[in-house]
C-alpha cells in the first residue's frame, strides 16, 4: 500500500516524505475540515427516526436469501457473511483510546478495507447496496452494517437484544488511528515482552481483527492462543464470558473458505486491485465460476447446521477430541479424532455433498483454557444463559462505540441501560438560573480556592471527553469518584480540597433553594468558568463564559471503574503534565490528546496559550507559564514564547527546556516540548503569531473562551 515511485514522480514528495520526522497536524485538520457532501444542518438522528425500521429490515432479510449471480450464497443464504462483516466492522474498537469500531463505516476505506482479515467483505457491502441507494442519507453505511448482522442473525433464528442507530458516516478514513508498527500485512512487531501486546494496539497482528485463527504465529498452540485472545478482547473492553459467548454464538454461524491457498488464487486487495475491478478485491474466478470461495486458507464450518442458532458448536467443541492438520488451503486447522463427526455437515453449495465440521486453534484455545472451559461447560449446561450471553455480547460489541444511552435511537433500543453505557441519573429539581448561577459563581470565588485550582479541576473533569467513543466529560462528576480521584495528573490530594470546598458551597447552596439544586458537576464546570472571567477582567476584557445547567452526578455503581481507567492521559500537555518515564515527545501526545477532544489546530493553539498564562499547570509547576503576572487571561505566553530576547537551551529534566535572557545570562523560564512546539514548528508558529500580535491578545481571548466551552459541553449529547 505504499506509494510507488512513478506515484511520487507524478504528484512530488510531501512535506512528511522529506521531513518523516515532522510533526504532524493531520489528525487535527480533519476535525475542522467538512468532507461530506450533505448539507450542513443535515441531521442524521432526525433523519433516521423517520425510517420504517421493519421495513428497512425486510429488504435486508430479501437480500440474505436471494443468491446473485455475481457471488455465491453458503447454503444459499448471506447470513453469516454479514454477521462477519458487522463483527469485522465492530471489532475494531480499542479501549485504551476509543478509536475504531463501527461508526463512521470505515470499513469502506483504507486500510480495513484492504485487511486480509476483511478479505471478501466488500463483497457483503456490495450486496447491501441496493438497500442502502434506497434509504440514501436517511440510513448510513454505519447503521447498515450494524443493522445487517442483526438481521443475519435474527433471521437464522436468534433473537437479537436489539439495535440502536444514529451513527454518522464518515467520508474518509480515520487518520488518527494507529494501527501498529509494521510495514507488511499479516506480519508482527508489536510485543513489547512475550506475550504482551504494545499499549494501545488491539490486534496481535497487523491486518487482523484479533488473532492469528491458526495459532500465534501460525503454529496450532492453543494455550498460547488463549493468552492473546484474553489480552485482545480485553483491550475492546470485553471479559472472558463475553469473549467465550461472543466467539462461541459467532461461530455457530457460517463457515470459512480455503479450499485453495489464498496467495495462490486470489487477485489484490482493494486498495492494489485495477480499476476496471470498480472497488473490489481480492478477484477470484472460482468464485463466480463454480462459488468456490477463498478467503482464509482454512475451509469447513463449525457445525452440521451453518444457518441455524442451535448449540453445535458447544457441544462439538466440548463432546469431540480435536487434532490439528494442515487443510486443503495450506493453513492449520482442526479435525475431529477417529473420524468422528465424518461428513455430518452439508456442503455449502450442494446440499447433497457432506462435509467434516473443524475448529481453528482459537476455538480450542477455548476448550485447552481452563477460565475457558469453564464458562463453555457452564454454556453447555445452560443454554438459556448461552443464548442471553451471547446477545447481551453482541450488543456490546456492536454498540460500544456509541456513547452515552440518549445517543441511541430507533424502537429497537432496549429498556435496560448498561453500565459499559456509562449511564447517569436524571435531574429531578429545578434548574439554576441566571441569578442562581450569579449567586453560585460569587460563593466559588469567596472560598478559599485559587483561580488555576478552579480552571484545573473543571478541565480534569471536563478533558476525560473522548470524542472517539463519545465517553468522559463533565457529565456525571465523576473526578470525584475512582479512578479518576485518585489518578496523579489531577493532584489528588489537592483534588481533596477543591472537592470538599465544592461539596460545602453545594449543600449551603440547595438547602436554601429548595426545589432549585445544583450538581456538583455543574457546579465544578461554573467555577471554571468564573475563574475565566475573573482572570480575563484583569487582563481588561469584559467576557462571559457560556454556562448551560442540567449536568448531573453519577453514582460509583454507574461507573464502572475498571473501563474508565482507560481515559487516563499517559500525559496532558494541556496542563503540562509530563511525567518521567514517557517514551513519546510530549507534543505528539498533546496532538493526540487535542484530537481525541475534537480540537483543530486553532483551538488548541488558544486553549494552551490561555491554560499556561492562567496558571493552570501540574503541581503548580512554573512550566510554560511564561508570564509575570500569572492568573490573568493574556497573550503573555504567546509574546515570550516568540521573543528572541530568550534563548531556550535543553535542561537536565527529560522534555524540560529553559529559558535564559540573551543579554544577562539569565534563567528567565521554563517550559516543557508540549509548549516550544509552538515556536519551532512552522504552522504551530503561525498560529502562535496571530495571537502574539499587539492586536492578537483580545481575540486570543475570545478563541480560549469559545474552545474551553467546547469542551466544557462535549458530552452534553442533551445540547446537540
Amino acid at each position: 500500500m505504499a506509494s510507488s515511485s512513478s506515484d511520487e514522480a507524478f504528484t512530488g514528495k510531501s512535506n512528511q516524505d522529506w521531513w518523516p520526522e515532522r510533526l504532524s497536524l493531520e489528525i487535527l485538520d480533519q476535525n475542522g475540515q467538512k468532507s461530506d457532501p450533505l448539507e450542513a444542518d443535515f441531521d442524521y438522528g432526525e433523519a433516521f427516526q423517520e425510517l420504517d425500521l421493519e421495513a428497512v429490515k425486510e429488504n435486508i432479510e430479501a437480500v440474505l436469501t436471494e443468491p446473485q449471480d455475481w457471488w455465491p450464497a453458503d447454503y444459499e443464504h448471506y447470513g453469516p457473511l454479514m454477521i462477519r462483516m458487522a463483527w469485522h466492522s465492530a471489532g475494531t474498537y480499542r479501549a485504551y483510546d476509543g478509536r475504531g469500531g463501527a461508526a463512521g463505516a470505515r470499513q469502506r476505506f483504507a486500510p480495513l478495507n484492504s485487511w486480509p482479515d476483511n478479505a471478501n467483505l466488500d463483497k457483503a457491502r456490495r450486496l447491501l447496496w441496493p438497500v442502502k441507494r434506497q434509504y440514501g442519507r436517511n440510513l448510513s453505511w454505519s447503521d447498515l452494517i450494524v443493522l445487517a448482522g442483526n438481521v443475519a442473525v435474527e433471521s437464522m433464528g436468534f433473537p437479537t437484544y436489539g439495535f440502536a442507530g444514529g451513527r454518522e458516516d464518515d467520508f474518509d478514513t480515520d487518520k488518527s488511528v494507529n494501527w501498529g508498527p509494521e510495514n507488511e500485512l499479516e506480519t508482527q512487531n508489536r510485543f513489547e515482552r512475550p506475550g504482551e501486546i504494545q499499549k494501545g494496539l488491539g490486534a496481535s497482528v497487523m491486518g487482523l481483527i484479533y488473532v492469528n485463527p491458526e495459532g500465534p504465529n501460525g503454529q496450532p498452540d492453543p494455550e498460547a492462543s488463549a493468552k492473546n485472545i484474553r489480552q485482545t478482547f480485553s483491550r475492546m473492553a470485553m471479559n472472558d464470558k463475553q469473549t467465550a459467548a461472543l466467539i462461541a454464538g459467532g461461530h455457530t454461524f457460517g463457515k470459512v473458505h480455503g479450499k485453495d491457498d489464498p496467495e495462490e488464487v486470489l487477485g489484490p486487495e482493494p486498495e492494489a486491485a485495477p480499476i476496471e475491478n470498480m472497488g473490489l478485491g481480492w478477484q477470484n474466478d472460482a468464485a463466480v465460476e463454480d462459488g468456490e470461495v477463498t478467503t482464509s486458507g482454512i475451509e469447513g464450518p463449525w457445525t452440521r447446521s451453518p444457518t441455524e442458532w442451535d448449540m453445535g458448536y458447544v457441544n462439538n467443541l466440548l463432546d469431540y477430541e480435536w487434532e490439528p492438520e494442515k487443510g486443503p488451503g495450506g493453513a492449520w486447522q482442526w479435525t475431529p479424532e477417529d473420524g468422528e463427526l465424518e461428513d455430518s455437515a452439508p456442503d455449502a453449495l450442494d446440499d447433497g455433498e457432506r462435509v467434516t465440521p473443524m475448529m481453528l486453534t482459537t476455538d480450542v484455545a477455548l476448550k485447552k483454557d481452563p477460565d475457558y472451559r469453564e464458562i463453555m461447560e457452564t454454556f453447555q449446561e445452560n443454554p438459556m444463559e448461552f443464548g442471553m450471553a451471547f446477545a447481551k455480547a453482541w450488543y456490546k460489541l456492536t454498540h460500544r462505540d456509541m456513547g452515552p444511552p440518549e445517543r441511541f435511537l430507533g424502537p429497537e433500543v432496549p429498556d435496560e441501560t448498561m453500565v459499559w453505557q456509562d449511564p447517569l441519573p436524571d435531574a429531578e429539581y429545578e434548574l439554576v438560573g441566571d441569578e442562581a448561577v450569579a449567586q453560585l459563581k460569587e460563593a466559588v470565588l469567596e472560598t478559599d480556592l485559587t483561580r488555576a485550582q478552579l480552571v484545573k479541576t473543571a478541565w480534569a473533569s471536563a478533558s476525560t471527553y473522548r470524542d472517539s467513543d463519545k465517553r468522559g466529560g463533565a457529565n456525571g462528576a465523576r473526578i470525584r469518584l475512582n479512578p479518576q480521584r485518585g489518578w496523579e495528573v489531577n493532584e489528588p490530594e489537592k483534588l481533596e480540597t477543591v472537592l470538599e470546598t465544592y461539596e460545602r458551597v453545594q449543600a449551603e447552596f440547595n438547602e436554601s433553594r429548595g426545589e432549585v439544586q445544583v450538581s456538583l458537576a455543574d457546579l465544578i464546570v461554573l467555577g471554571g468558568s468564573a475563574a475565566i472571567e475573573e482572570a480575563a477582567a484583569d487582563a481588561g476584557y469584559d467576557v462571559e463564559v457560556p454556562f448551560e445547567p442540567g449536568r448531573t452526578d453519577a453514582t460509583a455503581e454507574q461507573t464502572d471503574a475498571d473501563s474508565f481507567e482507560a481515559l487516563k492521559p499517559e500525559i496532558d500537555g494541556f496542563r503540562n503534565y509530563v511525567p518521567d518515564g514517557v517514551d513519546r515527545p510530549a507534543e505528539e501526545l498533546l496532538i493526540d490528546k487535542a484530537d481525541l477532544l475534537n480540537l483543530t489546530p486553532d483551538e488548541m493553539t488558544a486553549l494552551v496559550g490561555g491554560m499556561r498564562t492562567l496558571g493552570a499547570t501540574y503541581g503548580d509547576r512554573e512550566y510554560g507559564v511564561l508570564t509575570d503576572q500569572p492568573e490573568a487571561l493574556t497573550n503573555d505566553f504567546f509574546v515570550n514564547l516568540l521573543s528572541m530576547e530568550t534563548n531556550w537551551k535543553p535542561s537536565t529534566e527529560d522534555q524540560v527546556f529553559e529559558g535564559y535572557d540573551r543579554d544577562t545570562g539569565d534563567l528567565k523560564w521554563k517550559a516543557t516540548r508540549a509548549d516550544l512546539i509552538f515556536g519551532s514548528h512552522s504552522r504551530l508558529r503561525s498560529l502562535a503569531e496571530v495571537y502574539a500580535a499587539e492586536d492578537g491578545e483580545k481575540k486570543l481571548v475570545e478563541d480560549f473562551v469559545d474552545t474551553w466551552t467546547k469542551v466544557m459541553q462535549a458530552d452534553r449529547f442533551d445540547l446537540k
